[in-house]
């Protein structure tokens, strides 16, 4: 449950940042005292910048999905070696109990 916060809150992060740039990136459109080519050249840059931190985020957000399923594949290996023990035990518990009580005819 602690996963899906932790997934839900990047989404978040993301759509945050996403829609905070595309909100300031009109603002400075509509407020710039500037000329075409400085606007567009500002435009780009801010463009960029987003672009950057997206990049950022989603490798971040790449590396918790790889740690998550390599955790998860161990804890996999984990309880299988334990269940099959556990098989194992109940399987030996099993014909020592029909070892004391054979079967009569």
């Amino acid at each position: 449950m602690a996963d899906e916060c932790r997934c839900s809150g990047v989404g978040n992060v993301f759509l945050a940042l996403v829609m905070g740039a595309a909100i300031g990136g009109g603002l400075a459109l509509l407020t710039a005292p500037r000329s075409g080519k400085e606007t567009r050249d500002k435009v780009r840059d801010m463009a960029d910048d987003v672009r950057d931190k997206v990049n950022k985020i989603t490798e971040e957000a790449e590396a918790r999905i790889r740690e998550a399923i390599e955790e998860g594949r161990e804890v996999l290996v984990e309880k299988g070696d334990l269940i099959k023990t556990a098989l194992e035990a109940g399987k030996e518990a099993m014909e020592a109990e029909r070892a004391k009580h054979p079967k009569t005819a």
